[in-house]
């Protein structure tokens, strides 16, 4: 394998964590009218179709009392 001729100085791998730099990342675009308004539809579409299926789904999560009823007439014997 091919070696190093020049060793690597440790010094300088050491201040490479505390290194800053001085250049600033470009400012974030802010977001257009119509993009903050299709993010609120979006969200309120989201959340109205998880009420609407909260609310279909009520009925099948609750106990079946028409079920109660018609068993305690057949053991009655009618």
């Amino acid at each position: 394998m091919f070696r190093r001729r020049e060793p690597v100085p440790f010094a300088f791998l050491a201040e490479a964590d505390k290194f800053r730099s001085n250049v600033a990342p470009p400012p974030r675009e802010r977001a257009s009218v119509s993009q903050i308004a299709g993010r609120w539809l979006l969200g309120l579409t989201i959340v109205a179709a998880l009420v609407g299926s909260l609310v279909v789904g009520m009925p099948a999560l609750s106990p079946d009392q028409s079920a109660q009823t018609q068993q305690s007439q057949a053991s009655q014997g009618r």
